[in-house]
């Protein structure tokens, strides 16, 4: 890669185009996708959005629901309301940087990467704490910069926080990592501004545990607590596994079976790792790019170590999207000091790479959505509680409950075998011995 620096007109034509194919791919990634690009939790979020103010269940704050929830009375289902969401997540974050100018191209290199525009594209609440990630680091500058009252900066910052919890518990990170920033900072006349808002968001998920959590769930501590669930080499190997996939530019996804291709995944993104580290120890960094390495560490650092005491899936790209973003925004802007606008051709070759990847694992949503429609409607199940036996919820069973939840939410799973006997519990034979669903293989 060499350096290259454009005219100021063709650079902003160089940019409406990146934009637009971003937008291009997000959409595609969901209709090319046999499900819709969504999973298990994705059918809690759109259920609880569907049945609120009905509360079923505490797994997940209710932030996210509650959006989806808004945008269905302007006449969109669930599903395609979360669709709306990543978009507008999406949006949002390029006006906002451009307005602001922080780091607009940087955050529009790292919104076009494969793995945010999989973000975006997903029925997941991670795509909706991305802007208020941005809004986070934002205030963090202006309260460095000393451009905001110390009150005011207190205010914006627990907001966020709080905002962020009620989006996703894992936020809790973040209040942790603006007290230690606070702690780190002491004599700095910014220093109370971080340590007082990351002690009132630590104060906000405590009283939230009591008033909502355990009102409604009384078990949740006994359900996800447990201790030694992975052995340290299994989540050392799962940590490395998911850091290089997540700072992989190009591929997010490794394959589960193994295989030859994952010594390329894994090693493009250790190598991207290692560039990041350089880069950051030899390079000047300012006040608030510090404050978001450091943010960004401790979250990734208890990312981790939450692991040995609470129940999560293994660290991947989506999980750590919210605390990668600001990683990859500061570690642009150094490569944009020794590339110049060359720098986009990264953005370029990753939605190509995306694009590959899409479309060699192509299905159809849309015909997917219709057959299962016909078979709800028939069944008179279009908007009936359902239930749905999966054995195992990651196999084909599983992506037939998600298929048919993009267009009836109110959808439980069991795995329980007997209940496969009831006349009214769903499964993958009963629902595909008189439709038929395409599913894709490849992946």
């Amino acid at each position: 890669m060499i350096s290259i620096k454009l005219n100021s007109k063709y650079e902003k034509i160089l940019q409406v185009f990146l934009i637009i194919t971003t937008y291009v791919m997000i959409i595609l990634r969901f209709l090319l996708n046999e499900k819709g690009r969504v999973n298990p939790d994705s059918i809690r979020y759109m259920r609880q959005a569907d049945m609120f103010p009905v509360i079923d269940n505490t797994t997940a704050p209710l932030g996210y629901s509650l959006f989806i929830k808004f945008f269905t009375f302007f006449g969109l289902d669930e599903f395609w309301s979360s669709k709306l969401i990543g978009i507008l997540a999406y949006t949002f974050i390029l006006i906002f940087a451009y307005k602001k100018r922080f780091f607009f191209k940087e955050l529009l290199i790292t919104s076009a990467l494969f793995s945010f525009v999989s973000i975006y594209s997903y029925t997941m609440s991670e795509a909706l704490t991305l802007p208020f990630v941005i809004l986070f680091f934002y205030t963090a500058r202006q309260i460095i910069k000393n451009r905001i009252s110390q009150v005011k900066g207190i205010l914006y910052l627990s907001l966020l926080l709080i905002i962020l919890l009620n989006i996703r518990y894992s936020a809790l990170f973040f209040c942790v990592g603006s007290l230690i920033f606070g702690v780190m900072k002491i004599g700095k006349h910014y220093w109370k501004s971080f340590a007082i808002s990351g002690f009132l968001g630590i104060g906000f998920y405590g009283l939230y545990k009591i008033i909502f959590i355990d009102y409604f769930n009384k078990d949740y501590v006994n359900i996800f607590l447990e201790i030694g669930l992975k052995s340290t080499p299994q989540l050392l190997l799962e940590l490395f596994q998911g850091l290089t996939t997540t700072f992989n530019p190009f591929i997010h996804i490794a394959d589960p079976n193994g295989g030859i291709i994952n010594y390329g995944i894994y090693g493009i993104g250790a190598i991207t790792i290692m560039i990041m580290v350089f880069l950051f120890i030899r390079a000047k960094i300012s006040e608030t790019e510090k404050f978001i390495l450091i943010i960004s560490s401790v979250t990734i650092i208890l990312s981790y170590f939450v692991q040995y005491v609470y129940s999560v899936n293994a660290i991947d790209y989506r999980l750590l999207a919210p605390f990668s973003i600001g990683i990859w925004i500061v570690f642009l802007r150094r490569i944009f000091l020794f590339f110049d606008d060359a720098t986009y051709s990264i953005a370029f070759l990753s939605l190509l790479t995306g694009f590959v990847f899409t479309w060699l694992s192509k299905g159809n949503y849309l015909d997917n959505r219709k057959s299962i429609t016909q078979f709800l409607t028939s069944e008179k199940l279009i908007d009936k509680e359902l239930k749905f036996y999966v054995k195992d919820q990651f196999d084909n069973d599983g992506q037939t409950a998600e298929l048919i939840s993009t267009v009836n939410p109110r959808i439980y799973i069991t795995a329980k075998a007997s209940d496969t006997l009831k006349k009214d519990v769903l499964t993958r034979y009963k629902v595909e011995k008189k439709i038929n669903i395409k599913k894709n293989n490849y992946q």
